[in-house]
């Protein structure tokens, strides 16, 4: 409708204008050497598809994992995005616009390219809405959760952190899934992926309980400048403002 239309536009406008510039992956080109794994696109060593921890959770994960991982942006240690990533949720004073930052991002890229995502992971639109915990686990629903639910219409499908299960390698029993999602596709949300052991660990959790589907929207895909590795990827990043045709899955229609 043209009501919404102009709503959309305001809120492209509002992160070209205000939003911290962005660095999002570039869709991979087919059968191509690429400085990203194909998986999260982060950073990997020469002469691999996918980076170390990826491989090791197609390892210990098979037929458990997410059906796509997208990434909107890389989230650069030290830029302003990454300082918003971390902001938007600050236990001692969450910034007012480090949260319209982020809200603003992920409903954008959803609008703009939620199509993408679901088409890269073969599944219909999502019937659920999921967000991987914190792995201290904070009590209470995930700041990321608490900002985007009242504009996604999707029943939500909660995960909580099992006792004890804290870790930092792909375990499929660290979250419980609250309410069943039996034969449903599940979009689950992150706001930051760093080993991805978390979101992979909460998309094995959803599949485990039933889900059909898993997409896994990362809004930053952790980078570490001082990390050798992150080289050849970052000599090819320019940051920029919101692009609404930037998408790291993006394919033209035929």
């Amino acid at each position: 409708m043209p009501g919404q239309t102009v709503g959309w536009d305001r809120l492209r406008l509002r992160l070209r204008s205000t939003a911290p510039p962005l660095c999002p992956p570039a869709p991979r080109p087919a059968g191509a050497l690429a400085p990203d794994c194909e998986v999260c696109r982060g950073p990997m060593r020469p002469g691999f598809a996918r980076c170390y921890q990826c491989r090791r959770h197609a390892r210990l994960g098979h037929g458990l994992l997410a059906d796509a991982v997208v990434p909107i942006s890389y989230a650069i240690r030290g830029t302003a995005f990454a300082g918003d990533l971390w902001q938007y949720k600050s236990g001692w004073a969450p910034a007012a616009s480090a949260r319209a930052s982020v809200l603003a991002l992920l409903l954008a890229f959803l609008a703009d390219h939620g199509r993408c995502v679901w088409r890269h992971a073969g599944m219909p639109p999502p019937e659920c809405l999921a967000v991987v915990p914190t792995g201290a686990g904070r009590p209470g629903p995930h700041p990321l959760l608490h900002l985007v639910s009242p504009y996604l219409c999707l029943p939500g499908c909660p995960l909580a952190l099992r006792p004890g299960r804290q870790g930092r390698d792909l375990d499929p029993e660290r979250f419980q899934v609250l309410a069943r999602p039996a034969g449903a596709s599940v979009l689950l949300l992150d706001d930051t992926w760093v080993s991805g052991a978390s979101a992979q660990s909460a998309a094995a959790a959803l599949r485990l309980a039933g889900a059909s589907h898993v997409a896994a929207v990362i809004l930053g895909r952790h980078v570490n400048p001082d990390d050798p590795a992150s080289a050849p990827l970052l000599t090819g990043l320019a940051p920029a403002r919101y692009d609404p045709l930037a998408c790291a899955v993006h394919r033209p229609l035929r």
